[in-house]
């Protein structure tokens, strides 16, 4: 099977292909003989009914600061692709959200990964709270009072915008702290969401862990260990990577979600486990496959690959 597969990323040439899961992506698709092009979000276009990409002919090796070479621009119809990876990371603003609505235009005739639809109705903060049985406790308000008494009721809390990633804007609020009331007044100011409240869950201490889920199964997991000092575990925030096996309440979770991303259409997902708890489920640009391959001697690429020609071979039938 030779696929044509555009990736809808950030700029190529300044990507770290020691720690970039898009990388991971191009790099096994291209072993497996697919050919790739490469566009940025923002030339997309929408033009009579189709949806179109400035596009470049793309291929890559494993050679860090000399890892892709791209060909000249071309104006490439999405729906003669087979394959699109929208792999751009957040945030997710109406930018995002735009992007989506283009690309259903193509889907499922052009396999988008994930499906577009429900990577913008899964937002990594909002798509968790339908599974309200595997999270901590958790408030999603921009009312004071609510804030308040959820503070009173937790004592110890984490504070985080709606629509942040890579631990940005994540605060831990303890009991004593006095700096609640000014928190919520800076957020107020810089989003127009509500913010989202946890339960401290003490466990970060020892690391959060990522588990990746390939069509709705458990395919590996890596724990994050945050600095000393630091309540985020998140790699941006210099977390450290730890080897990991699964336990029985993960595998729990990961087999009470999977269903469901498989249905959505959700090929390749990212989630985030503290203790017993889920705290995110991450649709949109998953990351973790580096340092699972490491440390396991797996490749999660070629497992993302055969769940995506799996669903082309069956279109195909």
């Amino acid at each position: 099977m030779s696929l044509a597969v555009a990736i809808q990323m950030d700029p190529v040439e300044t990507i770290d292909i020691a720690a970039d899961s898009t990388f991971a992506l191009a790099l096994e698709a291209q072993n497996r003989g697919h050919a790739l092009w490469h566009y940025l979000p923002q030339h997309l276009s929408f033009n009579h009914g189709r949806v179109y990409a400035q596009a470049r002919p793309l291929t890559v090796r494993a050679v860090q600061g000399d890892h892709a070479t791209l060909g000249a621009p071309e104006r490439l119809d999405l729906a003669a692709v087979d394959v699109v990876l929208m792999r751009q990371d957040p945030p997710f603003d109406m930018a995002y959200i735009t992007a989506t609505h283009l690309l259903e235009h193509v889907h499922p005739g052009t396999l988008v990964v994930n499906d577009p639809a429900h990577v913008r109705n899964a937002p990594e903060k909002l798509f968790v709270t339908h599974f309200p049985e595997l999270m901590p406790p958790t408030l999603i308000s921009a009312h004071r009072e609510e804030i308040l008494a959820f503070r009173r009721e937790m004592k110890d809390i984490i504070v985080k915008p709606l629509f942040g990633n890579g631990g940005a804007g994540v605060f831990h609020v303890t009991p004593d702290d006095e700096n609640l009331n000014a928190l919520l007044e800076m957020f107020t100011q810089i989003y127009r969401e509500p913010v989202i409240v946890q339960k401290y869950l003490p466990a970060i201490r020892d690391g959060d862990k990522r588990i990746i889920l390939v069509d709705g199964i458990a395919v590996g997991g890596v724990t994050r260990l945050p600095p000393a000092g630091e309540a985020r575990a998140n790699f941006h925030a210099g977390g450290k990577a730890l080897k990991t096996t699964l336990t029985a309440r993960e595998r729990d979770i990961c087999a009470a979600i999977g269903p469901t991303l498989k249905e959505r259409g959700l090929i390749f997902v990212g989630i985030d486990v503290i203790g017993d708890c889920i705290t995110e489920i991450n649709v949109t640009s998953p990351t973790g496959i580096h340092e699972i391959n490491r440390l396991d001697g797996v490749k999660i690429e070629a497992d993302i690959w055969n769940a995506i020609e799996g669903r082309i071979s069956r279109v195909a039938e």
